[in-house]
């Protein structure tokens, strides 16, 4: 009876007709959040405490069946996203009332939309890879900070004077290296270059060249490797679904033995054959 149930409900987690059902909950989900954030007349604040109330039990539930479907109940913890998802929602059971608890429980009720990336596994395989990027993309960030500080330098000892509006956008290096970023970001840059060109007609190659480093060097190092690591985990992916080398020999040893005992019994049936 219970090898009945467990068997049942793993075919139920494993179908797609379920899971499109609970993507569509996390999105009516995320739909309620923001009503919420409207002024509603009553009958509405009442209808969306009641889905409010449904999608917290359907939470409860559908975390519960995949819980039990799972042959080793100690693997269900070894994946963050089971953990994430866990604790979305047990903290989602909270009663959201006047209690102190009840600004973190809407908290958490709005990170139900995330719940979406532990659903769809493209979403998963883009956040593992921006995961798995950071530590490559660290000597990057490093490297462009290291740009940023020198030219933030030069740009505090050469423009700080020029104006009391450049005085603000060059006080210290803090502050220039934020007029770098918005430099770096196109916003209006062109307007802070103008100012110091009138003193320094020169200057666009300060700009030119910390631009040519940053927005386009460095930016683009960046993306090639957060591609190259998606990659990398779309080729994990696609071999996960392949059989191994392994299990392509274990396979053909087994039909081999097969084929040799089909072929002991023919040789057996024709042999006990009465002769005519």
């Amino acid at each position: 009876m219970l090898n009945t149930i467990h068997q049942a409900l793993v075919r139920l987690r494993n179908n797609k007709s379920f899971e499109f059902f609970v993507i569509a909950v996390i999105i009516i989900s995320a739909l309620e959040i923001g009503a919420k954030t409207f002024p509603l007349v009553p009958w509405q604040i009442q209808l969306t405490q009641y889905m409010d109330v449904f999608i917290t039990l359907f939470f409860l539930i559908e975390i519960l069946i995949r819980f039990i479907a799972e042959p080793r109940k100690k693997d269900f913890f070894k994946s963050a996203w089971n953990v994430f998802d866990t604790l979305v929602v047990v903290i989602s059971l909270i009663p959201i009332d006047e209690s102190e608890m009840a600004l973190l429980a809407r908290l958490i009720r709005i990170f139900r939309v995330l719940r979406m990336i532990s659903i769809v596994p493209e979403l998963r395989i883009l956040i593992n890879s921006l995961m798995i990027a950071l530590p490559r993309l660290g000597y990057v960030v490093l490297l462009m900070f290291i740009i940023f500080y020198i030219y933030g330098a030069v740009g505090s000892f050469l423009f700080n004077d020029i104006s009391p509006e450049s005085g603000v956008l060059w006080g210290n290096i803090a502050i220039s290296m934020l007029t770098l970023f918005r430099v770096m970001t196109f916003e209006d840059w062109t307007d802070i270059m103008y100012d110091t060109m009138d003193v320094y007609p020169m200057s666009w190659i300060y700009y030119v060249s910390f631009i040519f480093f940053t927005a386009f060097a460095f930016l683009n190092m960046v993306i090639g490797i957060v591609v190259g690591v998606m990659e990398e985990e779309h080729t994990k992916e696609r071999e996960k679904g392949q059989p191994s080398l392994a299990d392509i020999q274990a396979q053909i040893a087994a039909l081999s033995e097969q084929i040799q005992v089909m072929q002991t019994e023919v040789k057996d049936s024709e042999r006990d054959k009465p002769a005519p």
